[in-house]
């Protein structure tokens, strides 16, 4: 068939994207190890290399896929997970599954393109499984715990001890004990609610999602001597914590990014500034000094 100019070129790009996401789906299903996950990715695969071949027919061309993209997707779903890579991935499809309804009188196939890969992503938010989504309520439990209490201990702690190390020791103390004490609760929690997760991988997700925020937020006090600076970086941490989180779940789980970061931000700052109020009084009406 005979296609104008940037019609062809229009074309080239689609083809070029469903050869590369063919290639990233049969990479991703190689690595998984879920037998039902792998199946799913493999016959996304082979819808992608039709659309390609069905794009082929209208430009005569061959494309190689997108290396790069390959690469990076791959390496995104490895390190977090392959429901956020997919997702990730799929929510730049929006745009494509607009821009294909746009040529489908020119050519009929590009409208059922755009149909399947509406239907892609469908499948993709209802069969892929994998344990770490199962425990997110577990690590938010934990990060939010951890953010909430700690920036505000911090917080206190600064005013009141006014010495870097003596603030990180004690914030440590503190973390890593209430850090103890919600993986045992979270145990007991899980436990009782006879649900499929695990309640000593509740736990450890709980504990190590609080250890590690513990760990972060006290990180300034042991390499900055003035305690305001520490305090400073500290709560900017904590936003960032906060902010990589929940980009994380939003895009995992399809929430709203923008509510769930404000509401937490919103919480351990609060709770942060109230508790440096209350170590500032303290300190002036007890005048005890460290």
């Amino acid at each position: 068939m005979k296609l104008s100019e940037s019609t062809l070129n229009q074309f080239l790009l689609f083809q070029r994207n469903e050869i590369t996401e063919y290639r990233i789906y049969c990479e991703l299903a190689k690595v998984t190890r879920n037998s039902a996950n792998r199946e799913v990715l493999n016959r996304i695969a082979a819808d992608e290399l039709r659309h390609y071949e069905q794009l082929k027919k209208a430009t005569g061309r061959d494309i190689a896929p997108n290396r790069f993209k390959v690469w990076k997707y791959v390496l995104i779903s490895r390190i977090f997970g392959l429901t956020f890579g997919i997702k990730l991935m799929e929510a730049g499809e929006v745009g494509a599954q607009q821009s294909y309804s746009e040529y489908s009188d020119e050519f009929e196939p590009v409208g059922l393109i755009a149909a399947d890969e509406n239907e892609h992503e469908q499948v993709l938010i209802g069969l892929i499984d994998e344990e770490r989504l199962q425990y997110t309520g577990s690590v938010v439990l934990g990060l939010n715990d951890a953010l909430v209490e700690l920036t505000g201990a911090l917080a206190g702690f600064t005013l009141a001890l006014q010495n870097t190390k003596l603030i990180a020791m004690t914030g440590a103390i503190t973390g890593i004990a209430a850090a103890l004490s919600m993986a045992t609760s979270e145990y007991l929690s899980t436990k009782a609610e006879e649900t499929e997760k695990h309640p000593v991988k509740a736990s450890l997700y709980t504990g190590a999602a609080y250890i590690f925020t513990v760990l972060l937020l006290i990180t300034p006090y042991l390499i900055f001597q003035n305690y305001f600076v520490c305090l400073a970086i500290t709560l900017a941490l904590g936003l960032l914590i906060i902010a990589s989180f929940n980009y994380y779940i939003a895009v995992a789980r399809d929430l709203n990014f923008r509510r769930r970061f404000l509401e937490m931000a919103g919480l351990s700052l609060g709770v942060a500034a109230v508790s440096f109020l209350v170590g500032f009084l303290l300190r002036k009406f007890t005048g005890i000094s460290v």
